[in-house]
């Protein structure tokens, strides 16, 4: 179909697994540099919030789907999941004789955990960015009418958005001074991660209608890399219990370095040319994959924890790592196939708008170019990503 983006599929995989690695690291131990890098991999968690913003305003920007629509989709997409998997992790905390917090469960169902900081990690732990993304759904549809007619606007409420992350991350100084509570001040509050939000919908917005500078996937996919191999000298000199340790600015700082790599895959998509690593069959049935794996890897990390211990010499950590690294990937496999996938068609519904969709604006400029050069002849719809 004209405007998909396979290879944003396959990076979700890439996003997950980091995450991932930075729960093995955390709680079973590190390798050898592999561990440190994974320190911080929770900076998955922007991506994901980043990459949302970017594919809804791709994806429904000119769409005729009403709000309710557009709330009964996105409902039908995480919320039975979420509902088995917070079953999944209140039944593994009984076996393990851990407590059960029941008001946090209550609040962790209809999505509203993350509002409170006592609540965060009610039911599934691995559940509360779910609290976050149900906040970016209800604002959207009123945010997308706002923002699609005022391209003027796009480009500086980006840079605003993504300045936004570095000014949050100063003001913790500001903050109160107890570890757990500044942490959830600017870590999982939703508001304080609604810029990356916006800012994914205002590039996704621009990106669609090709007034964005040329981005290179390479560089940007090493921009990336860079930043957390950065991130290793800092967490040895800073303490995370400091403001301005690294703690914290590891998700706050990252989200334009994130958009960017949106962007460049966005662009080799419309183009055709995406990388088969990212936009290849195994890749893209690994990025569906991802939301479950992501919601039940931490309960076999913990289950694992509790009977086992932590693995002592690094052939056993490695061993360990790539036990439930695989076994609860192939879980999620199952997981996607026989509840996430039925499920979601069973509550969507039949589309009520059918029909062969038309060519997202970025598809017609690449396409454009195309005819132009093959013709010999100037294009007449002149693209800024060159």
């Amino acid at each position: 179909m004209p405007g998909r983006l396979p290879s944003l599929t396959g990076l979700r995989f890439w996003a997950a697994l980091l995450v991932v690695l930075y729960h093995l690291a955390r709680k079973l131990g590190e390798l050898p540099l592999l561990g440190p890098l994974s320190w911080y991999g929770r900076s998955g968690v922007t991506f994901f919030f980043v990459l949302s913003g970017f594919v809804l305003a791709w994806t429904y920007e000119g769409s005729p789907a009403t709000a309710r629509s557009f709330a009964r989709r996105r409902f039908a997409r995480i919320w039975p999941l979420h509902a088995l998997t917070t079953a999944l992790s209140l039944g593994a905390n009984a076996a393990l004789g851990l407590a059960v917090p029941l008001a946090a469960v209550l609040w962790s169902l209809p999505l509203l955990h993350t509002w409170a900081p006592g609540t965060v990690f009610g039911g599934n732990p691995a559940a509360w960015s779910l609290g976050a993304e149900a906040w970016f759904y209800l604002l959207f549809p009123a945010l997308l009418r706002l923002l699609a007619p005022r391209r003027r606007s796009w480009l500086p409420l980006a840079a605003a958005c993504a300045a936004l992350g570095p000014v949050l991350w100063a003001a913790g100084a500001l903050l109160p001074a107890d570890p757990a509570l500044r942490g959830w001040l600017l870590d999982y509050l939703p508001l304080t991660r609604t810029p990356q939000f916006v800012l994914g919908v205002v590039t996704g917005l621009a990106a669609r209608h090709g007034l964005l500078p040329r981005v290179r996937i390479g560089a940007a996919a090493a921009a990336v890399a860079g930043w957390h191999v950065l991130l290793v000298p800092w967490h040895a000199a800073v303490p995370d219990a400091l403001w301005w340790g690294p703690y914290s600015a590891s998700q706050l700082f990252p989200a334009p370095l994130f958009a960017a790599l949106l962007v460049a895959a966005a662009r080799r998509d419309a183009a055709g040319t995406a990388p088969r690593l990212l936009s290849g069959r195994t890749a893209v049935l690994l990025g569906e994959w991802s939301y479950a794996w992501y919601l039940v890897h931490e309960i076999g990390i913990r289950c694992w924890l509790w009977t086992a211990g932590r693995p002592s010499g690094t052939l056993a950590l490695l061993a360990v790592d790539l036990l439930l690294a695989a076994g609860t990937l192939a879980v999620a496999g199952a997981l996607h196939r026989w509840v996430e996938r039925p499920c979601e068609r069973l509550l969507r519904g039949a589309p009520r708008h059918a029909g062969t969709p038309l060519p997202h604006p970025l598809v017609r400029v690449v396409r454009q170019r195309r005819r132009s050069v093959a013709g010999g002849q100037p294009s007449s719809e002149p693209s800024r990503f060159t």
